[in-house]
């Protein structure tokens, strides 16, 4: 009955050892083999999610073309999540609470080619927000936020199109200044309209994009006469300096002058007093 456990012997070892120590040793080796395999299965299970496993805070699927896409829309995020898979091409965080994007916020995700931002409540977005993505990176999606400028190190040489409609936007020099230096299409600009503007006397329709007026208009000036006459001040704050510095000079070489003289005055009569004494000698 146990020669049958175990038929062909050369699978087992030892053909000596007594038959049913041969089925204990087959087995034994066969469930330790089992058991490495497993582990191996696990390991490698493990490392792949770790690259390309979707986030805990969002969706993923397969688009047509192959692409991953991973969907974290209107999950109340406050962050831009640190576990996306980076074989992503399309990600979407529209309608969370996410209020600023830092340095190398998808620097990991050199594949992404569609990012929407769009219904959050970004007011600022550091330089290097999308740092990494200016080979790849199609589409930008950052309509209906609270931003009110922007600025060429956010963006990083991106040349996306880029929605930029429905922000507060704040058109002043600062803007006017950045606007040359983006690398965004330039259909892109078209969202930028004004909401606000300074100096207030420049006459800047709300509601009109930027990119109509900035040609016309030079919202600079003001900040060049106000650095004009701070200039003015620092020169005539200079001058006034100089001038006092001179006087001082004078006046204490002046004080000098007379206090060496009256020294000067004073050194003949200091040199008559021994004359008279030694003739007073001679005469005792």
């Amino acid at each position: 009955m146990v020669q049958g456990l175990c038929p062909s012997r050369r699978v087992c070892l030892y053909p000596t050892m007594p038959l049913l120590a041969e089925w204990l040793l087959c087995h034994s080796l066969v469930a330790c083999l089992l058991l490495h395999s497993l582990a191996l299965s696990s390991t490698t299970a493990g490392l792949h999610g770790a690259n390309t496993g979707c986030s805990e805070s969002c969706y993923c699927s397969e688009s047509a073309d192959g692409g991953r896409v991973v969907r974290c829309s209107n999950m109340r995020l406050a962050e831009v999540p640190h576990d996306l898979p980076n074989d992503t091409r399309r990600l979407y965080l529209d309608g969370n609470l996410l209020t600023t994007i830092p340095a190398n916020a998808f620097a990991g995700l050199p594949l992404l080619n569609e990012l929407d931002l769009s219904h959050n409540e970004l007011t600022q977005m550091e330089p290097g927000a999308f740092r990494g993505l200016v080979p790849s990176l199609r589409s930008l999606d950052l309509s209906s936020n609270r931003l009110t400028t922007l600025e060429p190190e956010v963006l990083g040489g991106l040349r996306a199109q880029a929605n930029l409609t429905h922000n507060p936007w704040h058109c002043d020099c600062r803007l006017q200044v950045a606007m040359p230096r983006l690398d965004l299409e330039p259909a892109s600009l078209a969202g930028v309209v004004c909401h606000t503007s300074e100096p207030k006397d420049v006459g800047v329709d709300t509601g009109v994009p930027f990119v109509m007026v900035a040609a016309d208009l030079d919202l600079c000036a003001g900040l060049k006469r106000t650095t004009d006459v701070a200039m003015l001040v620092t020169m005539f704050g200079w001058f006034a300096m100089v001038i006092s510095y001179l006087v001082y000079y004078v006046r204490h070489n002046q004080e000098d002058t007379r206090r060496h003289l009256e020294y000067l005055k004073s050194l003949p009569s200091k040199l008559d007093r021994p004359e008279e004494s030694s003739t007073l000698s001679t005469v005792v």
